[in-house]
Parts: structure tokens; C-alpha cells; sequence
């Protein structure tokens, strides 16, 4: 079988059989029989010149070929599906599809739950994938192994686009009980003489802070490096250590943790959280009806938040 016959139904076969990693999945996936999809895998060998998929212990595993070109099948898909789609509505109800969405872990522990519950409300047969960030690199927006982009900064490539969510704040902590739990605004000097904790995926200790300690005269100590703000609140819940993390993720679970937050006595750069996704789905009416559905739940999410705080200024 040569290449030029491949066809959008075996297309689907290889991106269904690369996201499950099982014939027996995929054709439960795409509503066909585990024959029918085994037949079309056979397909996919010939055409392609490669196993496709190989026994690995029980399961079975992508070969480096496969790999590779999921990326590109499933921008093939997104594209012939926002051609077919272009300019019409679809029932959200029956939609059947599963998004990547790429984002930042400050960002997913208060954005998640709120965008799950309000896609499955109405297309309950959709699944959000999350994945954390690798890289910021627009490619896998470009190749479509994410179809999503949530997090802080701004892409300025021509074909990304790119939308204001909301603008947020670095916030400090410390556990209620501890030694700084008692000051509702603890000062610059304050927060010098008690060891911080760092959340940098890059495994940075230095940051906006320091600079505005080294204009007062003062600097801290970071005594811990961690890769992402919710190992470092897990850290200062059990421990004397200072922290800094986004607002929303602050007032979310603060209470539960028995962590007090607080405004931080330096201005620093404020962040702007964005949604990055690639032109060619701009048309894509499944894909603007999520894009949507997370704003709106980000947009409740926030005011949940903003009438559940219970911070107190002197």
C-alpha cells in the first residue's frame, strides 16, 4: 500500500491507537471493532514502513517514528476538522474529543477543577489533558501535540495567539503558627531574618525579591529550591519558611494548610497569565467554544475566591 493512500479514517486509527497505547482502546475510542482497528494498523504498517506500535512487557509502546509523527497527524486532524466545521455550529453535547492543554502548575491548581466542571457540564464526552510545562517553545502549539497554552508571559510569534486571562500578584507565606504568622504585613526586614523557600522550575533562588531586599540594605536566604509553588506551600504548611506564590493559588488553600498570606511590602513585576493556542484553530468552533468555557470558569473561579478571602489588613 503506498503513502498517497493513507486517508483521514486511518489518520484518526494512528492518533487514536498513539494516545491509548492499545488496539483494544483505540477501538473503543473511535466505535469500532478491535479486528477492524487491528486491520487498519496493518494498513498504517504498510504505508508507513514502520511497526507503528510494539510489545513492551503487557502494553504496548510507540516506536521513535510514531513519535514523531504524532504531532503532525494530529495537526492534519485539528485542520481538516476546523475546514469541515468552519462557519458552522456544533452540538457541544456530542462532542467527542480530548484537549492538551499545557500550564503552568500555579495556574492549575486553581484554574483545573474549575474548567474540568465546566466542560463536562456540557460535553461530558470531552477530556481535558493536562501536561506541565516543559518548555514555553511554541512548537508543540505549531505541530498540535498541545492544543492549549496557559500560563505566564507572552508569545510573540505571528501565528500564535494570545489572550489576556487575568493579571496576578506574587503574594508571601508562612505557616499560621509559626514564628511570622502573627504579622498581618510582616516588613522587608522581617522577611529577611527567616529562611524562604524558591518555587523555580529552572531552579532559580533569586528573584524580584531580592532586588527590592538589596535596595532596603537587607537579603535573604533561600534554604530550599523546589520546582513548583505547590511543593513549596506543601513546605512552608510544615515548616518556619517563607514563600511566594500567586495570589489565587494563596487564598485557595491557604486555610486548608493553615498557611496566612500576605501582601508583600515591595512591588514587584505584576504577572500576566495568558492563553496562547495556534491560528489555524482559530476557526476551529470546538476549540473556541473552550477557549470560552475556561475564561468563564476562570472569570467564577476568581470571584469564589475574592468572596471566600478572609485576609485582614492592621
Amino acid at each position: 500500500m503506498a503513502a498517497d493512500q493513507l486517508d483521514l479514517n486511518l489518520l484518526r486509527v494512528f492518533d487514536a491507537l498513539l494516545q491509548e497505547g492499545s488496539v483494544t482502546a483505540a477501538s473503543e475510542r473511535l466505535h469500532l471493532s478491535i479486528p477492524a482497528t487491528s486491520r487498519a494498523l496493518g494498513r498504517l504498517r504498510r504505508a508507513m514502513n514502520d511497526p507503528i506500535l510494539v510489545r513492551a512487557g503487557r502494553g504496548m509502546a510507540p516506536t521513535p517514528f510514531a513519535l514523531r509523527t504524532a504531532p503532525r497527524v494530529r495537526s492534519l486532524l485539528d485542520e481538516a476538522a476546523a475546514l469541515i466545521s468552519a462557519d458552522r455550529t456544533i452540538p457541544i453535547a456530542e462532542l467527542k474529543r480530548t484537549f492538551t492543554i499545557r500550564i503552568n502548575d500555579g495556574v492549575a491548581a486553581t484554574l483545573a477543577t474549575a474548567a474540568v466542571d465546566a466542560t463536562a457540564a456540557l460535553a461530558p464526552n470531552v477530556t481535558l489533558r493536562f501536561v506541565a510545562e516543559g518548555s514555553e517553545s511554541p512548537e508543540a502549539l505549531r505541530d498540535g501535540s498541545v492544543d492549549l497554552d496557559i500560563g505566564a508571559g507572552e508569545v510573540t510569534a505571528p501565528d500564535i495567539r494570545s489572550a489576556l486571562l487575568y493579571r496576578e500578584q506574587m503574594v508571601g507565606i508562612v505557616r499560621a503558627a509559626g514564628p511570622l504568622g502573627r504579622h498581618r504585613r510582616p516588613t522587608l526586614r522581617q522577611l529577611s531574618r527567616h529562611a524562604h523557600v524558591s518555587a523555580s522550575r529552572r531552579g532559580r533562588a533569586r528573584g524580584p525579591l531580592d532586588d527590592a531586599l538589596e535596595a532596603a540594605g537587607l537579603q535573604r536566604h533561600v534554604a530550599a529550591v523546589v520546582p513548583t509553588y505547590a511543593v513549596a506551600i506543601l513546605l512552608v504548611s510544615s515548616s518556619a519558611y517563607v514563600g511566594l506564590v500567586p495570589q489565587r493559588l494563596a487564598e485557595q488553600y491557604a486555610p486548608t494548610l493553615g498557611i496566612r498570606w500576605f501582601p508583600l511590602p515591595a512591588e514587584l513585576p505584576e504577572i500576566e497569565v495568558r492563553l496562547l493556542w495556534h491560528a489555524r484553530l482559530d476557526a476551529d468552533p470546538a476549540q473556541r467554544w473552550l477557549r470560552e468555557t475556561i475564561r468563564t470558569a476562570l472569570g467564577k473561579a476568581g470571584n469564589q475566591a475574592a468572596g471566600n478571602c478572609v485576609f485582614t489588613s492592621d
